[in-house]
């Protein structure tokens, strides 16, 4: 057998890799809040409620305005949100 096979397998393996979640445009579209944060989406089901961080991205449309606290957000998905008439306050 190789030696890298023999050898057991050492590094960094992330805790809370698992527990961070993408959050689509559409997702926040057919959210009735205007004012969206973490404890809003888990409120919603559209994160679980042991997430510790939600971070939007760039996929599908928003037409209306809304304000994210907390939540990270894409550079496509800020401008989205910005030029619905919308902010980012992380």
């Amino acid at each position: 057998m190789p030696l890298q096979r023999r050898l057991p397998k050492r590094g960094f393996n992330s805790l809370t890799r698992a527990r961070n979640y993408e959050i689509r445009l559409t997702d926040l579209e057919r959210m009735p809040l205007d004012e969206i944060d973490l404890l809003a989406l888990q409120a919603a089901g559209i994160v679980p409620g042991d997430a510790l961080s939600a971070k939007v991205i760039l996929a599908g449309e928003i037409s209306r305005k809304v304000t994210l606290k907390g939540v990270g957000a894409t550079k496509g998905a800020k401008a989205a949100i910005e030029a619905a008439g919308g902010s980012v306050a992380e």
